[in-house]
């Protein structure tokens, strides 16, 4: 499967005083006056900074004023006091922001608007950059390649409240970054929402991602490699697959070669392929996330990859529930356990789908409830890409064939018990060779014509 680089990559004089402070002000005041003006003056020379400035900055609607915002940001990086924007728009081409640059807003007020230089945020080689309540507005003007933010070689990078629209490319690129990025919109983005390459302690948690051309957020690697990177409780919705392909677009969330990522308690809907897609990476989790109308496989774990848990989900509505696969290449070693998958459905193209799991290699499947399946409930193996796969304890309920398993001459053991399969239109526990139901229905007749199978104590009604 082919993939695709992305290159892209309070006013403090105004400060509202209150209450309590103009008591203690007045306290102040009133100890300055007793003790004389010598002790006076020597607490106006120790007074702390405020702790913001707009350093001279005031909107200026259609005006750009990128030379003061540059001059701004550079002044607040050296000085150490946080920039605040106040509410209105600030026309900007690309501002780069240096170590310990501290940029503030009002969210959903305090707008940065793009006016070229293929970002409006750039930010390299820096430590402790943070980002807070900014609107980061594309026009969606074209952008070459880039993206309304892009970091690299950032520590501590936090972006925190921050609505990122309307980009005629990528919305956020990160490159060898650490640090958070919480609590913001990212919409209306013509590429991919929020794009991770090689990250180096990456938390990504509580966005809300929507109305992204090819995908929302994105896990990837440059090699094969520990990533680490946590993506929870965000929001994914309406991802299509405008640049096409076979699924490296219209995902939710796609991990690419990034080991040791963790995926969990998100909301995930209306993506035309994947809600979660781990290409090529180790010790993937899936936990605990909602995923419903999904065009494809809702939950993937594929080609080359060690280790995969996908515990705890539920899946509404998608052409394939859960698939483990591509033992062909090394895919392997995965547990699917206490899933909910229902409403299972053919796509309108040759890969039809329409099964509930799919396991290959070195599997246990336990505890799954699967509902309605026009194909298969649970399929193990293909042809002879099968080897110890463990399916037990799985309730499966309208299936067209409860559980299909491959007989073909090399295929390995698979182990088949204590499953409750009711409903089952064509069988309740079936050989297969292909695609294709073969010999006597299992959950009734013996198993002991094929080598590789021990199928007992199972209930079929």
């Amino acid at each position: 499967m082919s993939r695709v680089a992305y290159l892209g990559a309070r006013q403090s004089e105004a400060m509202t005083i209150g209450r309590r402070d103009l008591v203690l002000g007045g306290i102040g005041v009133g100890l300055a006056a007793a003790v004389g003006p010598r002790a006076g003056a020597a607490h106006e020379e120790t007074e702390m900074p405020a702790p913001f400035s707009t350093y001279g900055i005031v909107p200026g609607g259609g005006i750009d004023q990128t030379a003061s915002l540059q001059e701004a940001a550079d002044k607040a990086a050296r000085s150490g006091t946080p920039l605040f924007l106040p509410p209105g728009d600030y026309t900007t081409t690309k501002l780069e922001l240096k170590s310990g640059t501290e940029i503030q807003g009002v969210p959903g007020k305090s707008a940065l608007r793009y006016n070229g230089g293929g970002a409006l945020i750039s930010i390299e080689n820096a430590e402790g950059v943070r980002l807070t309540g900014l609107t980061l507005a594309g026009e969606a003007k074209p952008i070459d390649g880039g993206a309304l933010l892009i970091a690299e070689g950032v520590k501590g990078l936090s972006l925190s409240d921050c609505l990122i629209v309307g980009s005629a490319a990528d919305g956020v690129v990160l490159r060898k970054v650490s640090g958070r990025i919480t609590d913001c919109e990212i919409g209306d983005i013509r590429g991919a929402g929020l794009f991770s390459e090689d990250a180096t302690g990456l938390e990504i948690g509580h966005n809300h991602v929507r109305d992204c051309g090819d995908n929302g957020i994105l896990v990837w690697r440059s090699a094969v490699g520990e990533d680490g990177t946590i993506v929870t409780a965000n929001r994914i919705e309406r991802i299509t697959a405008k640049s096409g392909g076979s699924g490296q677009n219209g995902n939710g969330i796609n991990v690419f070669r990034a080991d040791s990522v963790m995926v969990s308690n998100n909301r995930i809907t209306d993506c035309a392929f994947s809600a979660i897609r781990s290409n090529s990476g180790s010790n993937c989790q899936m936990i605990g996330n909602s995923c419903a109308r999904l065009g494809e496989v809702a939950l993937y774990a594929e080609f080359a990859f060690e280790g995969a848990v996908i515990a705890n989900n539920i899946v509404d509505d998608a052409a394939m529930g859960i698939s483990v696969t591509n033992f062909n290449e090394g895919g392997r070693l995965a547990v699917v356990q206490g899933n909910l998958i229902r409403n299972i459905f053919f796509r309108k193209d040759a890969d039809s789908r329409g099964v509930g799991i799919a396991v290959e290699a070195d599997s246990a499947v336990s505890g799954n409830v699967i509902e309605t399946a026009p194909g298969y409930g649970i399929m193990i193996g293909w042809g002879r890409y099968l080897r110890d796969v463990s399916v037990t304890g799985n309730l499966i309920r309208n299936a067209h064939v409860g559980i299909g398993v491959s007989t073909e001459a090399l295929a390995g053991t698979a182990l088949i018990t204590d499953n409750l399969i009711t409903g089952a239109k064509d069988g309740a526990i079936r050989a297969m060779n292909g695609a294709t139901p073969t010999g006597p229905d299992l959950a009734t007749a013996s198993a002991e014509a094929y080598r590789n199978l021990v199928v007992s104590t199972n209930v079929a009604r």
